[in-house]
């Protein structure tokens, strides 16, 4: 004789392993853009740019 299926407790369990997914997913993006965050730019420009213009004292190049 067959099992009475339990549509409730299958949907349930269906929606728990949906959210688990979900929440891992969620979790690995928030890591990738705390990593991006951290480290510094490879080439440097940003803060290259940033020196420069300090000791430039026409920053955008027009002398008047």
């Amino acid at each position: 004789m067959p099992r009475k299926p339990n549509y409730s407790f299958e949907r349930s369990q269906r929606a728990k392993c949906k959210a688990a997914k979900k929440a891992e997913r969620l979790q690995a993006k928030a890591e990738k853009s705390a990593a991006k965050k951290e480290t510094p730019d490879e080439t440097g420009t940003q803060e290259a740019g940033v020196a420069d213009t300090a000791d430039d004292p026409h920053p955008t190049g027009v002398v008047r």
